[in-house]
């Protein structure tokens, strides 16, 4: 049959074009997702750094104001239980009403603080870690792993007794190079935060722009808190500050360590306020200094 003059004869697309039109797809989202994340990743790295010079501010007016930095860790009168370095530095970032709800005479776990427990400060939490706003801190069992059963069977694994619930936080004070365990009392650590023990920033031997004040710490390292510790749970203090031992995001380290989710480094509060990324490949010794107050045995 003879074709209508004007009139046109459809096309439908070829497999040849449809897969170069894939192709081509493919290859802008290779080149724009990895930009995002990156985007994405610079944006919350700010945030952190921000989050971090906060907490420097806070604590130089809590200096400014008494003369010293908060404890690291005070425990409170029953010995029960410590209250991390944080808490004083509350009524300083504009959390006065939370400040007040602490008794720091009594134990963290007492019922009048179940509004601190279930807090979530956002300015203690790095944005590009995934962690949850509170986490169970169990009792520490390290010498029962071998147990008695009441069968007289050796072997069996008392089950782990949990304590209480604690809000999260990513950044820890810096203990120094010496890691605190659990004995009490703690060893004396050559830090700023330190157990039952006031620093000012008179004793920063190095000068405040060389020493390292608070750094960070992932979830999945070790669960840390801004609040406080039961004493007799796991890993109770190195919940509130660090040790720069074996390095920054090192796989090998020990649960004090430092660590990010930042690609390469961490984030660190230098005692003059300023905020640095320490590299993963900082030199050892390098780290250990600037993790140093140079304290003497008088100071002590």
């Amino acid at each position: 049959m003879p074709t209508i003059a004007g009139s046109r004869q459809k096309r439908g697309v070829t497999v040849l074009e449809l897969l170069v039109a894939m192709a081509i797809a493919v290859m802008v989202a290779a080149i724009v997702l990895p930009a995002l994340g990156a985007a994405r990743e610079s944006a919350r790295r700010i945030a952190c750094v921000n989050n971090q010079r906060q907490l420097g501010l806070a604590a130089h007016a809590h200096h400014d104001s008494l003369g010293r930095l908060p404890i690291g860790w005070q425990f409170d009168p029953s010995g029960q239980s410590a209250y991390g370095w944080a808490v004083s530095l509350l009524p300083f970032t504009g959390q006065v009403a939370l400040h007040d709800n602490i008794d720091i005479r009594c134990p963290i776990g007492d019922p009048r603080h179940s509004a601190a427990q279930e807090a979530t400060w956002e300015l203690m939490l790095c944005p590009s870690d995934i962690a949850e706003p509170n986490f169970l801190l169990y009792e520490d069992h390290e010498d029962d792993d071998v147990a008695t059963s009441s069968w007289g069977t050796l072997g069996a694994k008392r089950a782990p007794v949990p304590l209480l619930r604690l809000p999260t936080s990513n950044y820890v004070g810096m203990f120094g190079t010496f890691e605190m365990d659990d004995e009490i009392p703690a060893p004396i650590g050559d830090g700023a935060f330190l157990e039952n023990r006031t620093v000012c920033f008179g004793q920063f031997g190095r000068g405040l722009s060389q020493t390292l004040l608070i750094g960070e710490r992932t979830m999945a390292q070790a669960p840390s808190t801004w609040y406080g510790v039961d004493l007799s749970g796991e890993d109770a203090s190195a919940r509130m500050v660090g040790a720069a031992l074996e390095g920054v995001n090192k796989p090998y380290a020990d649960e004090c360590d430092f660590s990010s989710r930042h690609p390469g480094g961490a984030n660190f509060l230098y005692a003059d306020g300023h905020v640095g990324f320490v590299e993963e490949d900082i030199d050892l010794r390098l780290y250990h200094e600037l993790a140093r107050l140079l304290l003497s045995e008088r100071d002590h």
